[in-house]
């Protein structure tokens, strides 16, 4: 890259400094959206993938042996950043040794159409800048790299992370991948990603610098495995930020409202934000507005418009106020009990679904709780 074409990405960053700019790529990198839950454990049963904070995924790969721990949402992050939260992993009971085909890691997967502006598979292919938050219980060298899923291309690099317990600041540059390619799609674009631990499998091919993917390039340089064989060892993560260019700048705070509207692109319940799924309670019901069919048996249904439009259709899951997946209650002006309870079934697109009810209870209308989920 030029100098003039660095000082030019330089000066866009700063220019993108402002509310408006979104220049970060990655969602809810600050840590403070978690609708699905605020800790998830894992335990060493095979292939594992689930999200804590909100586009943010834990996952590990293999039936590891004895391995169990967490990822959590927790109050703790650096200093004088405006940071407040972070993602933790716990390990648990540990692991005798890792075994060759284990890993664990964490990843965001950006929608392809929101990186189409790297130009990648171009002589204009830009570079992207990772910075990030890092705090852990054990030191040593760890890998952090780029996944490109239309092409199966990875590029990978390192940090270290030198003092035990203690919040440090790494950012790392990848070049722009010329051979590559990013459809102009809803599909995965790329992919960041985080390894807390590798086994060798992954760790044994040269890809820093972009190439097709192999299990063997998906670490490449990480030594550090000693999460997976201390019981109690942390690993926090926080103020992720990609960006385009060779030089990292100030973390892009945003409002929490516009955190969670981006976030719910891909995921959305209709509970409270601090509110488990299924839980009893009938703060953040639906009442089908307009409800139409039979009020006394057979279909009453209604429809449900979303907070932001979806990536794709969504996987609909509906609960009834007492937390029963696939249930509601029909309601006849208010008068509803689990002696109402009745099959629910949903059918959704984009921006929102039908849902329905079969029962024998007179009912004016549905109450219903809801999730949908669009991820990547």
């Amino acid at each position: 890259m030029s100098k003039a074409a660095e000082l030019a990405a330089l000066i866009a960053n700063v220019n993108k400094g402002s509310s408006l700019a979104n220049k970060n790529f990655i969602i809810n990198g600050n840590m403070t959206v978690a609708q699905r839950a605020t800790s998830f454990s894992f335990a060493h049963d095979g292939t594992i993938s689930s999200y804590t904070t909100d586009r943010f995924a834990g996952q590990i790969w293999q039936n590891t042996d004895e391995l169990d721990g967490t990822f959590a949402q927790v109050a703790d992050a650096p200093s004088g950043t405006g940071l407040t939260h972070s993602l933790k992993w716990t390990t648990g009971t540990a692991e005798t040794a890792v075994a060759s085909d284990e890993s664990l890691w964490v990843e965001q997967k950006i929608e392809a159409q929101n990186v189409r502006e790297l130009c990648y598979g171009t002589a204009d292919a830009k570079p992207v800048t990772l910075s990030f938050w890092v705090k852990s219980s054990i030191t040593g060298t760890f890998n952090s790299s780029l996944y490109q899923a239309d092409g199966n291309r990875v590029i990978t690099n390192t940090y270290s992370i030198s003092s035990a317990n203690t919040w440090e600041y790494k950012t790392l540059t990848f070049a722009g991948d010329t051979s590559g390619t990013i459809n102009d799609d809803t599909g995965e674009g790329l992919r960041p990603y985080w390894n807390i631990f590798a086994g060798d499998d992954y760790t044994t091919t040269d890809r820093t610098s972009w190439g097709s993917y192999s299990s063997a390039t998906w670490a490449y340089g990480h030594t550090q495995n000693a999460h997976a064989t201390t019981s109690g060892a942390t690993f926090f993560l926080t103020g992720v930020q990609l960006e385009v260019g060779e030089k990292a700048t100030e973390f892009e705070h945003e409002s929490f409202e516009t955190t969670l509207r981006k976030c719910q692109r891909y995921y959305e319940k209709s509970y409270d934000h601090d509110t488990a799924l299924a839980a009893v309670t009938d703060t953040g019901t639906l009442y089908g507005p307009g409800a139409t069919g039979n009020l006394t048996t057979g279909l009453l249904g209604t429809t449900q418009t979303y907070t932001t439009s979806k990536r794709a259709s969504a996987t609909l899951v509906i609960y009834d106020p007492a937390g029963n997946s696939g249930k509601c209650l029909r309601d006849n002006f208010g008068v509803a009990s689990s002696a109402n309870q009745a099959i629910a079934t949903a059918y959704g697109g984009t921006k929102g679904f039908l849902v329905y009810s079969s029962g024998t209870y007179n009912a004016q209308t549905i109450v219903y709780h809801f999730t949908a989920d669009a991820e990547l």
